[in-house]
């Protein structure tokens, strides 16, 4: 059974600022800096679109992983959606979506469902240890593109 994860974060910036800093795989990698994540694109470019792979790496629970997601929805500046295709879940989908909400503000929240290999004791372990893991992460992410945003919309 997949978990729903979601983080909703309002941020002082355009929603075009915020979708591009979300594209900008060297600014997803240092959101995530702790676990000493990389982000390589099947392009070589840092800036995902659609049909893009990312390839991530990054330590947590003291080992390496590393998974490949897929850029497989791509509708600037409102949303865009990454899917595992090689990795250490059975499923992984990260649904990225910006509301402008006026006066320069932006609603950014992430929608991810994430699922676990080994039936049940990885349900189990999804909701037990996974999920709630991946929405501190998400929180962190999300904490970290909401400063860069709201400093980078006060400079323009």
């Amino acid at each position: 059974m997949p978990a729903l994860i979601e983080v909703v974060t309002e941020i002082d910036a355009a929603s075009g600022v915020v979708f591009g800093l979300e594209l900008d795989m060297d600014v997803h990698a240092a959101s995530l800096a702790a676990s000493g994540e990389t982000a390589t694109t099947s392009t070589g470019q840092r800036r995902v679109a659609l049909g893009d792979e990312v390839t991530f790496r990054a330590h947590h629970f003291g080992l390496v992983w590393r998974m490949t997601s897929r850029i497989t929805a791509y509708e600037p500046p409102r949303r865009f959606v990454d899917e595992q295709v090689r990795g250490p879940f059975r499923a992984l989908r990260h649904e990225h979506v910006f509301d402008d909400l006026g006066d320069g503000r932006t609603r950014m929240t992430d929608r991810m469902t994430v699922s676990a290999p080994l039936g049940l004791l990885g349900a189990l372990v999804t909701r037990v240890l996974l999920a709630p893991y991946l929405r501190r992460l998400l929180k962190q992410r999300s904490a970290h593109f909401k400063r860069l945003a709201e400093a980078w919309g006060n400079q323009a």
